[in-house]
Parts: structure tokens; C-alpha cells; sequence
């Protein structure tokens, strides 16, 4: 006896998230006038990070100890404003509950706290003589370091951007 094979119509794929209440609730609520914080601090240890990487590669280059000196105070100013942007981005996460039901507001969590991880040991690192600390493990961090802010200000970007998380509806 012969069976027949019958092919079903496939149906439509349906995101489960999209029915959670207060999906659609992604405006910032840690901010001024609208403004979100974590945005306006996230800047700053990104770009101390690449002045860490920079500053220790001039002094591979040249030797000069003002470049080691300039790589402790970034490393340093990186981390602790670091620390500043956790907490408004962890506050954001927490508190917007179309935030927290995204996983990929939580996989750029999951790598910012990596990131303050390596900007802290980068620091405490150098803390024992700034000097001796560039070559060759501060230079490894830094550069680890500068990897790493890429990765996670890229899903912070396409959060932004893709998911307009954080970001204000207007009037």
C-alpha cells in the first residue's frame, strides 16, 4: 500500500516577546529632560580605552615615560568612568521593561561588564609601577580592552539604532 505524502502550508512565525506588556516601552527613564545618561557616558571610557592603547604604543615606540604616564591616568579615568556608565546602563536595563525582555540588550550587558572587568585589571595593573606595567601585559590588555569596547559598542549601536532602545518617540 502506497502512502501519500502531504506537505503542510507553513505558518507564520510568531515572536512571542511581541505580546509581553510593556514591549513596546522603551523610552529611557534614568536621563535628563529625555535625554538618556547612559548615552551621554558612554563616550568617555570608549574613547579613554583607545587613549590607553594609544599611549601605550607611543611608548613601545618611543620610550618616552610621559606615554606611560599618560596610559596609567587613562586606564584609570577609563575604569572609573566605566563604572559611571554601568550603573546608568544597568539602571536603564532594570528599570525599562521593554529593555530587559530583549536578549540582546542583555548580551551587551553581559560584555560591558566583561569590558569593566579588563579596564579595572588594566588599571590595578599599572598601579604597581606604571613603567614597568606597559610591556608586555598593559599593552596586551589595552589592546584586548580596545577589542572588547568594539564588540560591545557594536550591540550597544544596534540596540540604538535597530531596536531604538533608549531612545525618545518624540511629541
Amino acid at each position: 500500500m502506497e502512502r501519500k505524502m502531504v506537505q503542510k502550508e507553513p505558518e507564520e512565525l510568531v515572536d512571542p516577546i511581541l505580546d509581553y506588556p510593556g514591549y513596546d516601552r522603551t523610552e529611557t527613564t534614568v536621563g535628563i529632560w529625555g535625554h538618556p545618561l547612559h548615552a551621554m557616558t558612554v563616550a568617555f571610557p570608549v574613547a579613554l580605552t583607545f587613549c590607553t592603547f594609544g599611549a601605550d604604543a607611543l611608548y613601545w615606540w618611543s620610550g618616552e615615560l610621559f606615554w606611560a604616564r599618560a596610559a596609567i591616568w587613562a586606564a584609570g579615568t577609563a575604569f572609573l568612568f566605566g563604572l559611571a556608565a554601568g550603573a546608568t546602563g544597568t539602571a536603564e536595563l532594570l528599570l525599562v521593561s521593554g529593555i530587559r525582555i530583549r536578549a540582546p540588550a542583555w548580551t551587551h550587558f553581559v560584555i560591558a561588564v566583561m569590558l569593566l572587568s579588563i579596564l579595572g585589571a588594566n588599571w590595578g595593573y599599572r598601579l604597581q609601577g606604571y613603567e614597568e606595567a606597559v610591556l608586555p601585559y598593559g599593552i596586551l590588555l589595552s589592546g584586548f580592552a580596545v577589542i572588547v569596547v568594539m564588540v560591545t559598542g557594536w550591540h550597544g549601536g544596534k540596540l540604538v539604532f535597530d531596536h531604538r532602545l533608549g531612545t525618545s518617540k518624540g511629541n
